[in-house]
């Protein structure tokens, strides 16, 4: 985890984008594929997130989300 600043907004949205080691293509093998979806689909449940919109390539993923009531980073 960062140890840099780190700022909460829970009426803001939040634009995390991230990629594998040497961009390798995990994302095309169906397991990591539905690892990456059962874990947002937790978050939404578990931890308040709701999720505007997102993208799932290869070898990164994009999301756009909202983290209510709760610190995105816990």
């Amino acid at each position: 985890m960062s140890r840099k600043y780190k700022f909460y907004n829970k009426e803001g949205l939040y634009f995390v984008s991230f990629a594998t080691v040497y961009w390798i293509d995990v994302f095309v093998r169906e397991q990591y594929f539905a690892a990456v979806a059962k874990s947002l689909e937790y978050c939404c449940k578990n931890k308040r997130m709701v999720i505007y919109a997102y993208c799932i390539m290869p070898s990164h993923i994009h999301l756009i989300f909202n983290a209510q009531n709760s610190d995105p980073g816990k």
